[in-house]
């Protein structure tokens, strides 16, 4: 991911995006500085795929929770900011709401997967947002096999290496996560 300094506005954004009909590169706008992200791995894709999946089944059993989506997407967590969470649950209101309209505003968890060699975006700038809008942000390192957990306030991360649990309000039971299990299946290993 590269960062193109200097003040971009949503519209600028949003303009560059109509005019780029390809989903990649991939445009996202944190606190005014455009994000510029090439084309996914395929390992990438796999994790974001197995990430939706999981999220999916335990949505379904838990439902009026929320629901589960992915990228390409138009998040927009604050005024003036343009996102792309790779996978991203939102609130049942949200759901019925962007039915009929666009941007997504609300975000209850929001889950970003390390491509190699960029990290600065998901644990920087792309963090701090959602540390100030969203309740949960989990960043998936496969090449290390971890998952970071992020909340509002915390100066660092949860790393999860054996079990992640998420209990959203109004669940009557977790979310849970086999880490190992999770990483094998992405690495094809089960």
């Amino acid at each position: 991911m590269s960062a193109v300094e200097g003040l971009w506005t949503r519209d600028e954004v949003l303009d560059l995006i109509a005019r780029n009909p390809l989903t990649t590169p991939r445009y996202e706008l944190v606190d005014g500085v455009l994000l510029v992200t090439p084309s996914p791995s395929g390992m990438h894709q796999l994790a974001v795929g197995r990430m939706h999946v999981l999220l999916a089944a335990y949505l379904e059993s838990e439902r009026g929770v929320g629901e589960v989506l992915f990228s390409p997407s138009d998040v927009m967590p604050e005024p003036g900011v343009t996102v792309g969470p790779d996978v991203f649950v939102v609130p049942p209101d949200e759901g019925k709401r962007i039915r009929r309209e666009h941007p997504v505003l609300r975000l209850i968890l929001a889950v970003e997967v390390l491509s190699p060699g960029d990290r600065s975006g998901d644990r920087g700038r792309k963090r701090k947002l959602y540390q100030r809008t969203i309740p949960e942000y989990w960043i998936v390192d496969h090449p290390q096999r971890h998952i970071e957990v992020w909340r509002p306030g915390f100066d660092a991360p949860t790393i999860l290496r054996d079990v992640l649990e998420w209990h959203p309000a109004g669940a009557s039971r977790p979310f849970v996560l086999d880490v190992p299990d999770y990483f094998a299946r992405v690495y094809g290993e089960r």
